[in-house]
């Protein structure tokens, strides 16, 4: 159980959820994939940074830690539209969700990435869970919409 997040659209953000003046609870996977997916881990030593500098990102607990949490898909940033550049969001996406099935949390992750638009990259997510699949789509970095849901969610 995690706290929910809340999206808003007008600003395509997220934000913590509220609800009768205290914070929200997701009792589904939506938050742990969210922040599994957009938050920076720290890039290896032979990733190429988009930005030229030397900041590697990642999450400060990572120096404490042996399994990383976030995804390199900030990496892309700069990124043309390639195929190559697909493979590369779908294996990065993918990295930072295989700790749910090691977990035991899941059964199966399922990524596929592709071209929404211009300058748009869309991430469809199936999480298998109990003979139940939750599917998430993910578009330009912060806007997701969910369908399916396990236990009537």
């Amino acid at each position: 159980m995690d706290i929910a997040l809340r999206y808003d659209p007008d600003n395509m953000q997220f934000d913590l959820d509220v609800s009768g003046g205290d914070l929200a609870v997701d009792e589904t996977l939506q938050t742990a994939v969210i922040l599994s997916l957009f938050t920076d881990r720290r890039a290896l030593e032979e990733d190429e940074l988009p930005d030229g500098t030397t900041d590697r990102r990642g999450w400060w607990a990572d120096a404490y830690r042996e399994r990383k949490h976030g995804s390199r898909l900030w990496l892309l940033g700069r990124e043309k539209e390639l195929d190559s550049v697909l493979r590369r969001a779908k294996t990065y996406a993918e990295e930072a969700l295989k700790w749910m099935v090691t977990d035991g949390i899941c059964e199966r992750v399922r990524v596929e990435a592709r071209h929404i638009r211009r300058e748009v990259l869309g991430l469809d997510v199936q999480i298998f869970r109990g003979g139940e699949v939750v599917n998430w789509q993910f578009q330009y970095a912060w806007k997701a919409t969910f369908s399916g849901g396990l236990n009537g969610v």
